[in-house]
Formats: structure tokens, C-alpha cells, sequence
């Protein structure tokens, strides 16, 4: 076969010079970027280890609701303007505590003895209006705490509340 004419021999040496440098350039990316990547996975693994993982707190399981009813319902008069006036109010007691309840009912008499002197002592227009209503069951639930604080040492009740309340 006859030899055809190529390029100068000057050319076929570099040829294999330059395939071998691209190829080195080549893989030293490839071992740059691996390396890159594994410092990256590495850091994101271990910072974690570093500081310990604060747990979020437990919420605090509310416990069941309990109920002890003021029987009979509080019936208290007024003087307005010369006419007499008439409120009637079911009390019932809210507690979540089953043991505070069980202290709460020896002192039955001594609260509704507070919550008596507590209700004639209002004004009758004040309680025709929501806000007195309101204000009267906060004032209701606060007395019979400090009552309960005072004879038990312990507020046992969450709130007082008014099932029934009637003004005539």
C-alpha cells in the first residue's frame, strides 16, 4: 500500500502530548469535583453532631373537667327604685382536680355562704347588662378561690360558672 500523504511528522508526536493533557485536565476535575462533593456530604453529616437536638417540650395533658353543682340555685332580692327585684343563679363549680374536689365538698356551706354575701352586695341595673354578668362570674370565681386557698391551701377551682341566671 502506498503511503498516503498525511500530515508533517512534526504534528503526529503533539497530537498525543495534547490528547493526554485534555485527559489529565480532565480527571483532575472529576477528582475535584468528587472530592468537593464528599467535604460537602461529610459537613452536612457531622454538624448535626455538634450540638445536641433540643426536644420540644411536652405539652401538658389537660385533664378531664369536673363538675360540682350549688344546689338549690342562689335566689337573691333587690331594693330598686321602691319595687323588689329578684335575681336567681345555678352556680356549678369547674375543677380538673378529682382530690381537690373531694376537699371542696366539706366547705359547700362556707361557699355558698360567700357567694350569697357576694351577689346581694351587687347592684341589680349593673347585672341587667352582659359585661356586669361577666364581671359578677369573675368575681364569683375569685372569691371562692381565696375562699378555698384560705380553708384548703389550694384554689382547687378553675372557674365558677353560671348555668342559669334570671333577673326580674
Amino acid at each position: 500500500m502506498a503511503k498516503q500523504p498525511s500530515k508533517s511528522e512534526d504534528d503526529l508526536p503533539e497530537k498525543p502530548a495534547k490528547s493526554r493533557k485534555k485527559l489529565f485536565i480532565l480527571v483532575g476535575i472529576g477528582l475535584l469535583a468528587l472530592l468537593l462533593s464528599a467535604a460537602g456530604v461529610a459537613f452536612f453529616l457531622l454538624k448535626g453532631d455538634d450540638a445536641p437536638e433540643e426536644a420540644a417540650p411536652a405539652e401538658p395533658v389537660k385533664q378531664v373537667a369536673l363538675y360540682q353543682s350549688l344546689e338549690p340555685a342562689f335566689v337573691v332580692n333587690y331594693a330598686v327604685g321602691g319595687r323588689q327585684r329578684y335575681m336567681q343563679v345555678s352556680v356549678v363549680l369547674m375543677s380538673r382536680d378529682a382530690a381537690g374536689m373531694a376537699k371542696l365538698n366539706q366547705h359547700l356551706p362556707l361557699i355558698r355562704n360567700q357567694l350569697v354575701m357576694l351577689f346581694g352586695s351587687e347592684e341589680f341595673e349593673t347585672l341587667a347588662t352582659p359585661e356586669g354578668k361577666e364581671a359578677l362570674r369573675e368575681k364569683a370565681s375569685l372569691a371562692v378561690k381565696a375562699l378555698l386557698e384560705k380553708e384548703v391551701g389550694d384554689p382547687v377551682i378553675e372557674s365558677v360558672l353560671f348555668t342559669n341566671l334570671v333577673l326580674q
